[in-house]
């Protein structure tokens, strides 16, 4: 008979334990550890255990078939994100804050996919068929090839795919299937890290597409065991301000393509749409020659990016002045607010700041650092920034200027949304191919930037 012994499993983040905590020591969240029973069975004797099933070994040059086939489906940003299209075979999972547009955003997908390529089976495990169709009517989506189901026990979904035999499968969400096997609930770290193990067995044997849709937690992250995105092949996030239209799908892992590739898409009553020139709508309601703004050059996977960044200083009332960022990061601030009080004189410790992108962006890039320290720097001395004038370069600790790369992209983005001049760090080689009409301001140090980009009349340090 198989023995049973108990373990206790994060249902946070998945650290195991063979006995019991009030507070996980992984993640620190209180009352996350559950008991879970599992069977260890013993193989016969002579009998050598065996997996699920047996793959003979292959030649590499004998497997047929086109190896660098996709399937491509009339959206190109959600092509874009997936590097070119979706696998066959492969697993994707899609995560986001609740209410972002994940089941909107696949429910076109499908009608996509059953239009250009073929079956479809949605299986959904929070909503109902009327649901569903209620949303599909608003998107005005009618097809005979996309198949609607609402089950969250893993078996009969397998029993219902063996009988459709779609090219793509969805599942909405990941923590609502459960097999009967495992008497955790559904959510459970037993119960994701088992179906996601099932799926990715289907989705490499069969050559089906699997989509999966995923939680987050607090953090941001998705939720259940760190494994799950170790299992899939690629992990796509939909972020995007609540208050704001536009939805933004960003890749952090893909065996297929490039990772921190960005699919924008614009929410509206008709369902997602996608933005083919992102840059021209983040500054469509630029206000031109206001203090305080400024255009930074920023690169998302392959795409150039021309987002705005404003900043805001005001004496401070308080001993200590407060640093409010509002989608950058905030050690990043704290830095450019040093290096401009150390190496350019501004008095900002008398200051509170304020740096804000607009349109709901996050920008981590440094190549960012000139234009938020060129909005800061505007802010204080109360002179806007010339509105034919865009910036890029990472800001050292010395106040250097540090150079970026795919400069010429950059570059090209900019002139085509008219600007005309770019500050850039020193280069070490000319440019070969300089897009016309662009002037290029060349600053090795960040006061010699400023002193371009934000002329000293007006208020002085």
């Amino acid at each position: 008979m198989a023995k049973t012994r108990s373990k206790y499993v994060c249902q946070n983040c998945g650290y195991q334990s063979p006995k019991g905590f009030g507070r996980c020591p992984n993640c620190g969240q209180f009352n996350t550890m559950v008991e879970e029973i599992v069977e260890v069975s013993k193989p016969a004797a002579g009998r050598r255990p065996t997996g699920p099933t047996r793959i003979a070994p292959q030649r590499l040059n004998e497997i047929s078939g086109d190896v660098g086939e996709r399937l491509f489906i009339p959206l190109e940003e959600f092509n874009r994100v997936l590097g070119g299209g979706i696998v066959p075979g492969s697993i994707i999972l899609l995560g986001g804050e609740p209410g972002v547009g994940k089941s909107s955003l696949l429910l076109q997908v499908c009608a996509l996919i059953a239009q250009s390529i073929g079956t479809v089976l949605y299986v959904s495990g929070e909503e109902s068929a009327r649901q569903i169709k209620m949303r599909a009517d608003r998107f005005h989506i009618e097809s005979d090839e996309m198949f609607l189901l609402t089950e969250t026990n893993l078996s009969t979904i397998f029993e219902e795919v063996r009988q459709i035999n779609p090219a793509v499968l969805i599942i909405d969400s990941i923590q609502t299937m459960y097999i009967e096997e495992h008497e955790s609930s559904p959510g459970s770290v037993t119960q994701v890290r088992e179906c996601a193990s099932r799926l990715q067995h289907l989705a490499k044997s069969s050559g089906m597409s699997v989509f999966l849709v995923g939680h987050v937690t607090k953090e941001g992250s998705i939720a259940g065991p760190r494994v799950l995105e170790h299992i899939v092949d690629t992990v796509l996030y939909l972020e995007g301000d609540p208050f704001q239209a536009y939805r933004l799908l960003r890749s952090v892992k893909n065996r297929f393509g490039a990772t921190s590739e960005v699919g924008v898409f614009e929410m509206s009553s008709d369902g997602m749409t996608e933005v083919p020139n992102p840059s021209e709508v983040f500054l469509a309601e630029r206000v031109v020659n206001a203090p305080g703004s400024a255009i930074a050059i920023t690169m998302e996977g392959t795409r150039p990016l021309l987002v705005e960044l404003q900043s805001l200083t005001s004496p401070t009332a308080f001993g200590n002045p407060r640093r409010t960022p509002n989608g950058v990061d905030m050690n990043r601030l704290l830095l450019i607010s040093a290096v401009l009080s150390k190496r350019v004189g501004l008095r900002l410790h008398e200051q509170d700041i304020f740096v804000n992108v607009i349109g709901g962006l996050k920008v981590d890039e440094p190549a960012s650092d000139l234009a938020m320290a060129a909005a800061m720097a505007s802010s204080y001395f109360d002179q806007p920034v010339p509105a034919d004038v865009a910036l890029v370069g990472e800001v050292g600790l010395s106040g250097e200027l540090r150079a970026v790369g795919q400069l010429t992209a950059r570059l090209n983005e900019a002139v085509k949304l008219g600007f005309k001049r770019v500050i850039i760090p020193r280069l070490r080689r000319k440019l070969e191919a300089l897009p016309p009409g662009l002037k290029l301001v060349e600053a090795r140090s960040l006061a010699e930037a400023l002193s371009v980009a934000v002329p000293r009349e007006g208020k002085t340090s």
